[in-house]
Order: C-alpha cells, then sequence, then structure tokens
C-alpha cells in the first residue's frame, strides 16, 4: 500500500522554494549587469564585440519599440526558416544514423513554429521522426534563441518603465547576444554535465538492439546527444522532450535528484526576474511584491493538485486499497516529485512532463488546465510570464484608480488609454484563441471524432490543448490525435498570434511609458509595494481567469469530477 507523510511533504516543498529564492536573489544581480554591460570584459567580451562587428551593430546603437519589435520579429522568422528548412531536409543531411526522412510538410511547419515561439508542442516522436542533426542544430539551438528572445523582452518592458523622457528601450541584436552568451550557454553547459553525471544519455551512437524478455523479441534502445539538450530544455522553460516520453523517460529524468535539478531549472529564470525588476528600478520592494503574486498562486496550485492525486479516486478507495492516485506517475518520483514537476510546468510555459497530465484526477487535471490558462504568469515562462504579470498589475492599478476616482498611476507613470489597451491585448488575446480554436474544432465535421474520449474528459483534451498552444506551454493531454492538418495548422495559428501579439503589445507598452515623465507620489497615490495590492492583483487575476474560461472548466473535468464521485 502506498503511504505519503504530508509535513515531510511540506517541509521539502518549502525547502525546495527557498533555495531557489536564496539562489535567485544573487543570481538577479548577474542579470542586470549582463544586461548593463559590465559581464563584458575577457575573452567572452571579445566574442560579443565580434558579433556586434559581424552585424554592424552595438550597445550605443539602441532602438524605439517599433525597431525593437521588428528586429525581434526579422530574428525569429529567420529562425523558422531555417529550422523548417532542415525538418524538410533532414533526410538528406548527416548525423542521421536512423535514416529518418523529412517531416511531412503540416507537421514541419507546426514543429518550426511550435520551437520558434518557445512552445515546444511536439505531433511527433522524438525518437523516431528527427535525426541527431535535428534535435542538436534545430531543437537545441532555438530552445536558446526562443528562451533568450523572451527574456529579452522582460528587459526591455522593465527599461520602459525606468526610464523617462525617451523614446528608445534598447538594442535587440545586443541584448540576445548577451543573454545568450553570459546567462544561457554557460548554465546549459554546467547542468549540461550535471545530469550526464547522474545518467542523462549523451552520445551520437546508432539505436542500440536489444534481447527482451520472454516474447518481447528484439528491442530497439534509442541513443542520442539527450543531457545537452535536456539542460536548456528546463533552463529555457521550452519543455520538447528529445524522447515521446519526455522527462519520464529514464534517458532524459533518471533519478529523483536530477527529477530536482530540473524543477530548479525550470523556476530558476522566472522567480529571478521579478527581483530583476526591483533592481533595475531601484526598488527592491516593487520586484518582491510581483514574487508575493507569483509565489501564493504557485503554492494554491500545487496544494490543490496534490490535494486531489493525495485524495484520488473514490470508487478505489472501496475496494481496500489507497486511494493515492499514482495512475501515470513513476514511483522514481513519488506523488510530491509529480505534484511538483507538474504544477511547475504549468505554472511556468515549460511544458516538460514526468508524468501524464491524461491521467491526473479530474480536478488535478483542472489545476494544471487552469495553471495555464491564467497565462501562466506563476512564476511564468522565461520572460513571457513576467510581462505578462505587468499586463495584469497594469490592469490591477487601472481597476484601483477607477475605484477611487483618481488617475491610475504605476512607478510614477500615469496608466492612459495606450497602456491599458496593451494589458488588455497581453492578458486576453491567448484566451481568446482557446475559446475561439475549441469552438471550431466541436463543430466541424469529423474533427471531433478524432478524441479518443468522448464525453466530459474529450473536452478537457480539446481545451488543454488549445490552450496549451496559445500560451505556448506544449503539454498535452494524450488523448487527443492532433496530428491531422486541422491540428497542426489551426496550433501553428496560435502558437504565433500567442507568442508576437502579446510580445509586440507589451513592447510598445514599454515605449509608451519610456516616453513618459515621471510623476511625483502624493497622497492618492496607489501604493504597489504592498501586500494589499498583491492581493488585489491575484483577485483581478483569477476573477479573469474564471470568467473566461469557467463555463469550459463546468462542462470538462468539473463535470467528469461529479461523474466519477457519482460512479459513473
Amino acid at each position: 500500500m502506498i503511504t505519503q507523510d504530508i509535513t515531510v511533504d511540506g517541509l521539502m516543498l518549502l525547502l525546495f522554494l527557498v533555495i531557489v529564492t536564496g539562489v535567485a536573489l544573487p543570481f538577479s544581480n548577474f542579470f542586470v549587469r549582463v544586461f548593463s554591460g559590465d559581464m563584458s570584459r575577457g575573452i567572452p567580451g571579445h566574442i560579443e564585440k565580434a558579433i556586434y562587428g559581424l552585424i554592424e551593430t552595438g550597445p550605443d546603437r539602441e532602438d524605439g519599440w517599433k525597431g525593437y519589435a521588428r528586429d525581434m520579429l526579422v530574428f525569429n522568422g529567420i529562425g523558422f526558416v531555417i529550422l523548417f528548412t532542415l525538418l524538410l531536409l533532414q533526410g538528406f543531411l548527416p548525423f542521421n544514423p536512423q535514416n529518418f526522412g523529412a517531416f511531412d510538410l503540416h507537421v514541419a511547419l507546426n514543429t518550426a513554429i511550435s520551437f520558434v515561439t518557445n512552445t515546444n508542442w511536439q505531433v511527433y516522436s522524438g525518437e523516431t521522426a528527427a535525426s541527431y542533426l535535428t534535435q542538436m542544430a534545430g531543437f537545441t539551438v532555438q530552445n536558446f534563441l526562443s528562451s533568450a528572445t523572451g527574456i529579452c523582452i522582460a528587459i526591455a518592458v522593465m527599461r520602459g518603465i525606468t526610464r523617462h523622457s525617451t523614446d528608445r528601450i534598447g538594442n535587440f541584436w545586443v541584448d540576445m547576444t548577451r543573454c545568450t552568451l553570459y546567462i544561457l550557454l554557460p548554465i546549459a553547459f554546467i547542468f549540461a554535465l550535471l545530469l550526464a553525471s547522474q545518467g542523462v544519455i549523451q552520445n551520437l551512437d546508432p539505436y542500440a538492439q536489444a534481447i527482451g524478455y520472454g516474447s518481447a523479441g528484439q528491442q530497439t534502445i534509442a541513443m542520442g546527444p539527450v543531457a545537452s539538450q535536456e539542460a536548456i530544455k528546463e533552463f529555457g522553460t521550452n519543455g520538447g522532450g528529445f524522447f515521446n516520453a519526455n522527462s519520464a523517460h529514464p534517458y532524459e529524468n533518471p533519478t529523483p535528484l536530477t527529477n530536482l535539478i530540473e524543477i530548479f531549472l525550470i523556476l530558476l529564470i522566472p522567480i529571478t526576474l521579478p527581483l530583476v525588476f526591483g533592481r533595475m528600478i531601484g526598488n527592491m520592494r516593487q520586484g518582491w511584491a510581483i514574487y508575493t503574486v507569483m509565489l501564493i498562486l504557485f503554492l494554491c496550485g500545487f496544494c490543490a493538485l496534490y490535494a486531489t492525486e493525495m485524495a484520488g479516486n473514490p470508487l478505489v478507495k472501496e475496494l481496500g486499497v489507497s486511494g493515492i492516485s499514482m495512475e501515470g506517475k513513476d514511483v522514481r518520483f513519488g506523488l510530491l516529485g509529480s505534484s511538483l514537476f507538474a504544477t511547475s510546468t504549468t505554472a511556468t510555459s515549460c511544458g516538460a512532463v514526468n508524468s501524464m497530465h491524461d491521467s491526473l484526477t479530474p480536478l488535478g487535471g483542472l489545476v494544471t488546465m487552469f495553471m495555464i490558462l491564467l497565462g501562466e504568469v506563476a512564476f511564468g515562462g522565461v520572460g513571457s510570464g513576467f510581462y505578462t504579470m505587468l499586463g495584469f498589475v497594469v490592469l490591477a492599478v487601472f481597476i484601483a484608480g477607477l475605484m477611487i476616482g483618481r488617475t491610475p498611476e504605476y512607478l510614477g507613470k500615469k496608466i492612459e488609454v495606450l497602456e491599458m489597451r496593451t494589458a488588455v491585448i497581453t492578458v486576453l488575446v491567448p484566451g481568446v484563441l482557446v475559446l475561439l480554436l475549441s469552438s471550431i474544432a466541436l463543430i466541424l465535421p469529423n474533427v471531433a471524432e478524432v478524441m479518443k474520449n468522448p464525453g466530459p474528459h474529450g473536452l478537457s483534451e480539446l481545451i488543454y490543448a488549445f490552450a496549451s498552444m496559445a500560451n505556448n506551454n506544449g503539454s498535452a493531454f494524450a488523448g487527443l490525435d492532433a496530428t491531422s492538418a486541422f491540428y497542426t495548422l489551426t496550433g501553428a495559428l496560435a502558437m504565433a498570434i500567442g507568442r508576437f501579439v502579446p510580445a509586440v503589445a507589451m513592447l510598445a507598452m514599454a515605449g509608451s511609458l519610456a516616453q513618459k515623465k515621471k510623476v511625483p507620489p502624493s497622497s492618492g497615490t496607489l501604493p504597489t509595494a504592498t501586500f494589499t495590492f498583491s492581493i488585489w492583483t491575484i483577485m483581478v487575476i483569477l476573477i479573469i481567469g474564471a470568467l473566461t474560461f469557467f463555463p469550459l472548466f463546468a462542462m470538462g473535468p468539473i463535470a467528469e469530477y461529479l461523474a466519477m464521485i457519482g460512479g459513473n
């Protein structure tokens, strides 16, 4: 019988979060030094300057928000074309010991957009479809570049808030270079070595052949350069697995220690960015206020998921066995390791999984779905979660300003029409995409028939798929066959719009705020570095999420839960 010590699990969770936050504090100072140019010395500094010379730019050549957004879109467009071409030519290229052929055209389109947008939604099985060259030069490279893009946008938004009377918010090429060269590459390299030391494989060997037990016969065991992709997959909150089983595969995540390391990597940058914000504006209390919002939402999500999986299925309890739901979970990680991983990967925009979310209890699946549909702001993906959270903060400030009859201000900047429009776009666009595309899928003939689980659970699978794609998460409920052209093409559209429309909107907000003069605080200024304002922001986030998605929850996971406890 499986038992669980809730007290021990709670203490382990708190200790883990204290460690991650403790590392994030000095790491946030390192971030500020990197993006201010203080690290541009020595050999890395010479490499940085050589890159600037090659692309004819430099730190002294800053852009307004339109130039920054243009360069960001051009850079990611080039990345998409290169990866898309690589997928179509895979069969003719080297480092392909299994002789995998080209991706289908619509699958290649979906996959290329998926990795460029930091979604890493996979409608293919990595070990049976992607060559080593595709994994290394295609997916792993985009894992670095897509995560760096999100961080750069977040830093540009921070500059827009801190600066005044200027239309300049930075240079995308400089930010991208510094982020990749000083932050992502060295840390991913260190953790790749650490993961490899614990059993994550890293080789270019052909697939191994083994004799199975009993009637299993000969088995093919996939090999490949996994550790190098695994580190940046988690550190950049990318999530795309080398293997189809993702971080449930023993070659990606072999031990409870590697499980904690991977969760640590998922959360490190998202937890760091609010503290970076506090340092950049010269007021750490503001950074801690946003951190508090994220932490409370994260802990609520974890506790709800842990409790529902601990309670399990009441019909199983009637058989006289443990009620803890271990279906779809690995005994290596247990309930705590599985619940913490599932919460972390959906609270951020990671999408890596070490258990099957489709096998969670109905309310457990609801928790992971809700964490995604909130915009993944607790703690959010690398960069994208932070600037989406700022969108919610602006909404909270604006609503509070209306309630007290005063022009809303945030950090000495007046919140006016443009800021409100961009905040609404940032917050609502992914949710509108989920509602629109899910509705289309349900009314078109033959499209809903690919659901292997009709009824409430099938609806949950459909909603989860579009929520995951529109919010750039990448995890999935396994029962939906999303390989048809309809899902790959609509999914590609959802991923592209869900990534770049909010990003451009927040850059527009940053450009507007940078041009404004700072207004000195007065007796009517709303304090935003308080616990009260943090709670108010949480209420705004939850109300928006509940109003938008509660009907879907009622028809999906809640209906399934009621059927379960009713014995159906």
